[in-house]
């Protein structure tokens, strides 16, 4: 399922988010295209005009809240457009963590922000850490879904953009049969 917000589209492609090559992508798998958002969040009034769309697709929210590195500014940008608190989790030891003294209060709404989902791994993660510490999900938004809308939360899941790009693993990357460079853009180890 294809779905693309086109002022979203026009913005990223202005912006070159959109990269092609052979990547590992952050879940691990391998992909002939890559979203560099990072491109997007450098420029603060496109920055600021997407998350504000996004955040418009959610109500009643008491925080945001996105995994680092990728979710860290869009979280900050969709939580100022709702008018509440940002926070991120962070890697440590492997597993996703609330450090620098954020929390959570029991009950507490979240909406979950992540720049681009392709399994979901990481907000899968997230969303894992603060339902323990006693938040409610109220969803999870997303500037791309690459997995064609076939990724699932449990909770309603809104993306400017979903598109179905192709991804293989390690052992079945036409592209790694080919002896195409590999690029390794992700976050995963940060």
């Amino acid at each position: 399922m294809e779905s693309i917000d086109k002022k979203a589209a026009d913005i990223l492609e202005r912006l070159k988010v959109l990269r092609t090559g052979h990547f590992s992508l952050t879940s691990g798998l391998h992909s002939d295209r890559y979203m560099q958002c990072a491109k997007l969040f450098e420029n603060p009034l496109e920055s600021e005009e997407l998350c504000s769309d996004l955040s418009k697709r959610f109500s009643d929210i008491d925080l945001v809240a996105g995994p680092a590195v990728g979710g860290i500014i869009m979280a900050y940008e969709v939580a100022r457009a709702l008018g509440v608190r940002n926070i991120f989790a962070e890697r440590e030891g492997g597993k996703m963590t609330l450090r620098r003294e954020f929390s959570v209060s029991q009950g507490e709404r979240v909406l979950i922000v992540e720049d681009v989902v392709t399994t979901g791994g990481s907000v899968k993660e997230v969303i894992d850490l603060l339902r323990e510490s006693g938040a409610e999900i109220a969803g999870v938004g997303a500037i791309v879904d690459r997995s064609g809308g076939r990724v699932s939360f449990g909770v309603p899941f809104h993306a400017l953009i979903t598109t179905d790009v192709s991804s293989w693993k390690e052992e079945e990357c036409p592209l790694c049969r080919d002896g195409v460079p590999l690029s390794k853009p992700g976050s995963r180890a940060v």
